[in-house]
């Protein structure tokens, strides 16, 4: 649900899953065609710089440019890998079920117009099962996937109060074509119970102003999502990687709020990671 990440950009904002998890369990690499096997672990840096909406509904736009150090373990069963840490639970052919978690950095609302004088963004912690459905020919490595995430959420900024249930149904394609690029494309589904989009969308009365009347958020959709990404490996330690990403609020359960000024977003990014260190032995298959 969330994109991991510094002061406010967080997976709520249009980003792709690239960056405090990105710390922790992603690299390009990961989206490098390779003829055999990966590393079954791999330490190393991180740079981004991206432009986006503060936060979905948002008419302000923000750029940044960071470096994180990432972490990667491809265990048989234990992953930390491409946005998610956790235990891959289930695997047949075509489906996968995994129970991890990912994370937020929050944010200082006083930085965005609309939000100003109301609580900060907290830092949030999510933790649930994703079921990953392969389709088409298993034994290939591109194609069609769907993915379904059921994942609580959690501020880690107040003592894990819980902020509610996330449901993230998406549609996903890679093509590895023989020229070594990789390219991605995915639609996806945000929802969210009244707790968390209240977090999002929600005024309370003490927060009301004469340009933001209170308003209680209601549960449902709170955006769409489209998003197209390619990477390659330069060399076996290098890796480059952009992306670009579309959400609209149209059809949302909570469009009507005060804290959403505009319905449409867009988010480009470009990176590049680099390998410190890897093991020698293999992750398996």
């Amino acid at each position: 649900m969330f994109t991991p990440i510094p002061a406010k950009l967080r997976r709520y904002g249009p980003l792709p899953e690239f960056a405090l998890l990105a710390a922790l369990a992603f690299s390009p690499k990961a989206f490098a065609q390779t003829p055999e096997a990966p590393a079954l672990w791999e330490v190393g840096a991180l740079g981004v710089g991206l432009r986006q909406q503060a936060y979905p509904g948002s008419s302000q736009e923000i750029g940044r440019a960071f470096v994180l150090p990432y972490f990667i373990y491809r265990g048989q069963y234990w992953r930390a890998d491409e946005g998610n840490i956790g235990l891959r639970a289930v695997k047949t052919d075509s489906l996968e079920l995994d129970v991890g978690f990912a994370g937020a950095f929050g944010s200082n609302s006083n930085e965005v117009d609309a939000r100003n004088g109301m609580p900060d963004l907290g830092t949030l912690f999510e933790f649930g099962p994703k079921l990953k459905w392969y389709l088409g020919d298993v034994t290939r490595k591109d194609g069609w996937r769907a993915e379904l995430a059921l994942r609580g959420v959690f501020d880690l900024s107040d003592k894990l109060r819980d902020k509610g249930v996330s449901l993230e149904p998406e549609l996903i394609y890679v093509g590895r074509p023989q020229s070594g690029w990789r390219y991605g494309a995915s639609m996806g589904l945000v929802f969210g119970d009244q707790r968390l989009t209240d977090t999002f969308y929600g005024v309370a009365p003490v927060y009301a102003t004469a340009t933001r009347p209170a308003y209680s958020a209601q549960p449902g959709l709170i955006m769409t999502r489209l998003s197209l990404n390619l990477s390659r490996a330069i060399t076996p330690d290098i890796s480059v990687f952009g992306f670009a990403r579309w959400a609209t609020l149209e059809g949302a359960a909570n469009g009507s709020s005060p804290l959403v000024r505009q319905n449409h977003a867009t988010a480009l990014g470009v990176g590049l990671a680099y390998t410190l260190a890897k093991s020698t032995e293999r992750a398996a298959r």
